[in-house]
């Protein structure tokens, strides 16, 4: 989440900026009860036409989608406003599959392309209203665009789309110009960092109003947010789409994966996140539950920061490659529900090579390496783990021991998420596990946010001026088959270099109570609430 940032992220899984001073709630008459660990407990049983659902992450780090980084801002940006363009969705053996690479009209009714790839023109729908009622013009695209230039998430996607000009034609049309043509742009417009926001209501208060208010023309109406502990939404009853099934929207924070688990099976939640991989075999068997597990392009990474000693030389990130073995990890850790990751991608993203992978599970060699970078003794670091995944908790055990064999100490620093959100945003961690999810599939964003030199979730600092150039020449080449071969050298330099060290590709696991409808998975693992009833 982040651009996922969902790198979003995260991602997706995508720079995420948490709200340090947002205590307050957005309306204070909050009911949600925070246990010692600050997560919500839930006070009765989802009704009939709520839906609640247990995030893992947090309760939302902002409500403005032109800032929003983190996965369950993202949720909240899908369901307060609409975009130009949104993804569409296909039938498949029987069920509702999500489709980021598939592009259909939202606030724009029709579009045209230049035949120079670099104009696009947007006729918009003139039956579209905010929350306000005012209509989604032509102004009010402007202005959004204006505006998402100048957040740090929005904006590192605004530069990365290439977009030189957003122009009124008339009310109900609007001229974009990008530099180059850009062959991920509708993508770029779908996704919720291009939300479309109310002029009426942003420009008449302060610049940070979004951040705990919204001004869309979404699905959903923002009813109370408390950042520590839940967010309430409420349905649009004018909602130009049609009035959505369900009446509200619960999201509650539970950081403890045993405490979601027990509050789905019991009904306090409709829908619960992140389950761990290791209980989906025993939850797929009770019969009020349904266990959903997909692979989705989410990488699963230890990254390692050069401007931390010993990380500094090539020959200690390529030890530390050498002690990790895919398959226990996958078997112990994923139990099953993952991949082997073989490059700084995913093997679904388009581009996939790895042709230029070396690594094997190869102690010996580590231990050689380390002898030739003067460490034959070898040293000691701190781990940097988000203690809200369990996943994280578990790779780091099994990586201490493995480290041990070759003389290496490490020590796990495990942080809440807001500490641990600091320290690698701030680039202060010496090594971290990561996690994300490329918001569009597609090596141009993913490498965008992680790996170019100006990257917003770069949190290894990595630079390379190679890696830089191939990218810069891939993003303005519209020749396919000319810019796979872009991303495969890219690929070739990033592993060579090893900032990071691969560990795998891990399924998105989600929990629902047996008569919840409508949940439909999507690649960038972002839940779309409009579409959930019971």
């Amino acid at each position: 989440m982040k651009r996922q940032k969902l790198l979003i992220v995260i991602s997706a899984m995508l720079a995420i900026l948490l709200l340090a001073g947002c205590a307050k709630s957005a309306n204070p008459k909050n009911n949600a009860s925070p246990s010692a660990s600050g997560e919500a407990q839930p006070s009765k049983p989802a009704g009939g036409d709520t839906i609640t659902i247990a995030y893992s992450q947090g309760a939302g780090q902002t409500m403005d989608p032109h800032d929003a980084g983190d996965f369950t801002s993202a949720s909240y940006a899908f369901a307060l406003y609409d975009q130009l363009v949104t993804s569409g969705t296909e039938e498949k053996d029987g069920k509702t599959i999500g489709r980021t690479d598939l592009i259909v009209p939202s606030l724009a009714e029709s579009w045209t392309v230049s035949d120079d790839l670099k104009t696009y023109t947007f006729k918009l729908r003139d039956d579209a209203k905010f929350q306000s009622g005012e209509p989604v013009n032509a102004d009010a695209v402007v202005y959004s665009f204006e505006r998402v230039q100048t957040k740090g998430e929005g904006g590192s996607l605004y530069e990365l789309s290439g977009l030189t000009s957003v122009k009124k034609i008339d009310d109900r049309t609007v001229e974009f110009t990008l530099a180059n043509p850009n062959h991920l742009f509708l993508k770029y417009l779908a996704t919720f960092t291009f939300s479309i926001v109310d002029p009426s209501i942003a420009k008449n208060n302060p610049d940070d109003y979004l951040a705990q208010h919204s001004a869309g023309s979404g699905a959903f109406k923002l009813e109370k947010w408390d950042p520590a502990t839940e967010a309430v939404f409420v349905a649009n009853k004018d909602y130009w789409k049609g009035v959505p099934k369900v009446d509200k929207v619960i999201v509650k924070f539970v950081a403890e994966a045993s405490n979601r688990e027990l509050f789905l099976g019991k009904g306090d939640v409709d829908v619960a996140l992140d389950i761990p991989a290791k209980d989906v075999e025993s939850l797929s068997k009770k019969d009020n539950l349904t266990i959903s597990s997909e692979s989705s392009n989410r990488i699963v990474y230890l990254g390692m920061n050069a401007k931390f000693k010993p990380f500094d030389q090539l020959k200690v990130r390529e030890a530390i490659n050498y002690v990790i073995d895919q398959q226990k990890l996958i078997k112990d850790v994923a139990y099953g529900q993952a991949s082997p990751l073989k490059s700084s991608i995913s093997s679904r993203s388009p581009a996939f090579s790895a042709d230029a992978y070396p690594y094997s599970y190869d102690p010996e060699k580590a231990k050689a390496l380390l002898k030739e970078a003067g460490l034959e003794k070898g040293f000691t670091f701190d781990l940097t783990v988000n203690s809200s995944t369990q996943d994280y908790e578990d790779i780091a055990v099994l990586l201490k021991a493995e480290l041990e064999k070759i003389g290496v100490t490490m020590n796990i620093n495990k942080v809440a998420p807001a500490q641990y959100r600091e320290l690698i945003n701030n680039k202060n961690a010496a090594a971290y596990l990561g996690k994300y999810t490329s918001l569009v599939n597609d090596p141009s964003y993913h490498y965008g946010f992680l790996l170019d030199s100006k990257g917003a979730s770069n949190y290894t600092g990595y630079s390379s001026k190679t890696v830089d150039d191939l990218l810069a020449q891939a993003n303005k080449e519209p020749d396919n088959a000319k810019r796979t071969d872009l991303y495969k050298q890219v690929q070739a330099q990033v592993t060579a270099d090893s900032p990071w060290a691969y560990l795998y590709e891990s399924n998105l696991i989600a929990g629902l109570n047996k008569d919840v409808k409508g949940y439909i998975f999507y690649p960038d693992e972002i839940i779309r609430f409009s579409s959930l009833y019971k």
